[in-house]
């Protein structure tokens, strides 16, 4: 599992286990005060406030908020990559489904393409999955060594129940993949963004990249990142893509 998303999975099970560390502004007052600037219509310091509290605890609600307040700013990338954190967190969430079709069709951008894997990984929120790989890979052991430690013969239910929970963890492999490799994918922030030949600033420009486009890191080089669009490939420099998981 890649740095990126082993450090998102990690932030979300701290955050259910309530194990949050933070300086400053708690996530709950940060959300508060954005509500407060947003109702003012004072969109940067909402911006700001929320994403202060997404950054401290990744919830729903905040990046929600966070992507409204960026469309408001006329700043669709960085609002599509907010709702494409919510349906991370949260693949039920209709609003930021809703609010993400609408924005592609106003600024005619195409849904980032998924593998069949990655479409089972966005049946279920991004941490459930690793919980389910490990809860029936451990419950398939036990189940099968049990009673053999106990010097008990092992009963039909308990092998069924052992091969229950190993078909359970092998059918969690792909989404786990699935959640991997979604990790790569990020979105265009700014309008006219150059994607480049190679990882100069003077470098031959190959296409301009519109906000909100969605692109697939492939591999990085001091400040730049190598990408694919569904169009084109080429170097973007790293702030310029907004990614789905966040270093």
């Amino acid at each position: 599992m890649t740095p990126p998303i082993r450090k998102f999975l990690l932030t979300v099970m701290l955050l259910g286990a309530g194990m949050t560390f933070v300086r400053g502004a708690s996530p709950d007052e940060s959300f508060r005060s954005g509500v407060a600037a947003y109702n003012r219509r004072e969109f940067t310091a909402a911006a700001r406030a929320f994403g202060d509290s997404a950054a401290q605890q990744p919830a729903a609600g905040a990046l929600q908020n966070l992507g409204l307040t960026e469309w408001n700013r006329n700043r669709i990338g960085p609002a599509i990559q907010a709702w494409e954190q919510v349906l991370l967190l949260n693949p039920y969430n209709e609003a930021a489904r809703m609010n993400l079709r609408f924005a592609r069709k106003f600024a005619q951008l195409e849904a980032p393409e998924s593998t069949w894997y990655e479409a089972a990984s966005m049946w279920l929120p991004v941490n459930w999955w690793a919980w389910i790989a490990g809860v029936s890979f451990w419950f398939a052991v036990g189940v099968a060594v049990l009673p053999g430690f106990l010097r008990r013969r092992k009963a039909a239910w308990q092998q069924a129940l052992a091969a229950a929970g190993l078909m359970t963890f092998l059918l969690s492999i792909p989404a786990l993949v699935g959640v991997q490799t979604r990790s790569h994918i990020g979105f265009v922030l700014e309008k006219g963004t150059p994607l480049r030949l190679t990882p100069t600033r003077e470098a031959q420009t190959v296409t301009l990249l519109a906000p909100g486009e969605p692109a697939r890191w492939q591999r990085g080089r001091r400040n730049y990142i190598f990408v694919r669009t569904s169009h084109a490939a080429g170097w973007l420099e790293r702030e310029q893509l907004g990614m789905v998981c966040p270093p």
